[in-house]
């Protein structure tokens, strides 16, 4: 079988990886790919963007699976398309994407389905926007309610910074279209969790647990970013929280598309905040693999990634159980200078090790200049380690980190810092 990737990032690396090391895979294209996509066996990076085109590739190449990695091309349409010219692809349509494409339909799909989460207002008009932060207090979450990569997301801890988020994205339209309509919502305190399930056919099943670590400096400090880093599982999911998620959230969420006729195929992601009580919110819905989670959650999945696709394309995924290494896994992301803000490009990257069984770097934003590697985009790297605890795999990675450079490059020193402070931090589902 030949079997298409779309997106060029770390998730879209890692799936490629994965992908190719079925038996039953011939071939694995991703569109368009990095320098370390085209680096890897059975993997071939193709030039092809933009839905049309990816059709027509897949078409004359014979691709039959197809896994789209980002959002945005969920958003524009690819599996409408696919699916309408008969072809096998694994993602959500356009109108069952809106849970992550719309966070004002997300927020509203939430409360029509019982999902718990932040109170919520939306606004497009900026001085109401104003007067509800005020009314409201702080802190208070100020978000863009289209993609914004990351970028639409401000946590505001006094006014000014509330008022100057709503400004920038109502006023300024820094985001153009994505933030031209705000979802303001209360904020919620506790633990990050990362709960993301295959889905198809109604069944759900839930992939290894994780935990991302958003903002750029250690001790959870600095901006907020794409992500920073991420391990696998994250101990704050407890077998009974896991349970009560399943039944909670990704049921009603699952249910409640297929009701309103938007039936859900694919990765879906439930961002969570677990308050001290282990109540689970939900902070957004994702519907595809995170970055950098799908690093840790791949090295550490044993069973046939499409195999499990199949299943859930099929209806089968209530017969599916997928299998997990039972180690620690944890991924230390390396960013350009001057990321998230203004990313640097074009600085060569040494010191790249050649990949084992235990550690491996997945490339996200690189490319290829005269035969080396360079960076090419903000996220560069996610240096990915297993280990029996998580300790052992913070060493694993960060020796690994150490021996590479690039100029200006930016990481965390304590990813899995919350993991490793728990006892018993060892591998687990």
């Amino acid at each position: 079988m030949k079997v298409m990737v779309i997106g060029a990032g770390g998730r879209e690396h890692a799936l490629a990886w994965k992908l190719a090391a079925s038996p039953r895979v011939q071939c694995v294209f991703v569109a368009p790919g990095n320098a370390g996509s085209a680096g890897e066996d059975g993997v071939v990076n193709v030039a092809a963007s933009g839905v049309e085109q990816w059709l027509d590739f897949a078409r004359s190449e014979g691709v039959g699976l197809t896994v789209v990695g980002p959002e945005a091309p969920l958003a524009a349409g690819v599996v409408d398309a696919f699916r309408a010219a008969g072809l096998r692809i694994f993602g959500p349509t356009a109108a069952a994407a809106q849970l992550e494409s719309s966070k004002a339909y997300a927020k509203a799909f939430m409360q029509r389905h019982g999902i718990p989460t932040a109170r919520y207002a939306v606004f497009d008009d900026p001085q109401a926007a104003h007067r509800y932060v005020d009314e409201a207090g702080v802190p208070i979450v100020v978000k863009a309610d289209g993609l914004a990569a990351g970028k639409g997301v401000v946590v505001a801890t006094d006014l000014a910074q509330a008022h100057a988020a709503i400004d920038q994205f109502l006023v300024g339209r820094t985001l153009g279209n994505a933030g031209a309509r705000v979802v303001i919502e209360g904020f919620l305190e506790g633990e990050e969790a990362s709960f993301i399930v295959m889905v198809g056919a109604g069944q759900a099943l839930a992939l290894a647990t994780s935990q991302d670590h958003k903002r750029l400096r250690d001790g959870d400090l600095g901006p907020n970013t794409g992500g920073m880093g991420a391990y696998s599982p994250a101990p704050v999911i407890t077998p009974q929280l896991h349970a009560r998620v399943m039944r909670e959230v990704i049921a009603p969420a699952v249910q409640g598309l297929a009701a309103e006729g938007t039936p859900f195929t694919g990765f879906l992601y439930a961002g969570l905040m677990i308050g001290a009580d282990g109540t689970p919110q939900v902070l957004e819905f994702n519907c595809r693999l995170g970055d950098p989670e799908t690093q840790p959650i791949l090295m550490r999945l044993k069973s046939d990634l499409v195999e499990l696709i199949e299943l859930a394309l099929d209806g089968g995924l209530d017969q599916a159980q997928a299998q997990w290494d039972r180690r620690v896994a944890l991924g230390v992301v390396m960013a350009a200078a001057g990321y998230p803000e203004a990313p640097r490009s074009g600085d060569p990257i040494d010191g790249l090790p050649a990949p084992d069984a235990d550690c491996r770097v997945f490339h996200a934003g690189t490319a290829l200049a005269a035969e080396r590697v360079i960076t090419a985009g903000g996220r560069v790297l996610c240096v990915t380690a297993l280990g029996d605890t998580i300790r052992a795999a913070q060493r694993r990675a960060y020796e690994t980190v150490d021996r590479i450079h690039f100029e200006g490059a930016q990481f965390r020193r304590d990813i899995g810092h919350r993991a490793a402070g728990r006892t018993g931090a060892r591998g687990a589902a």
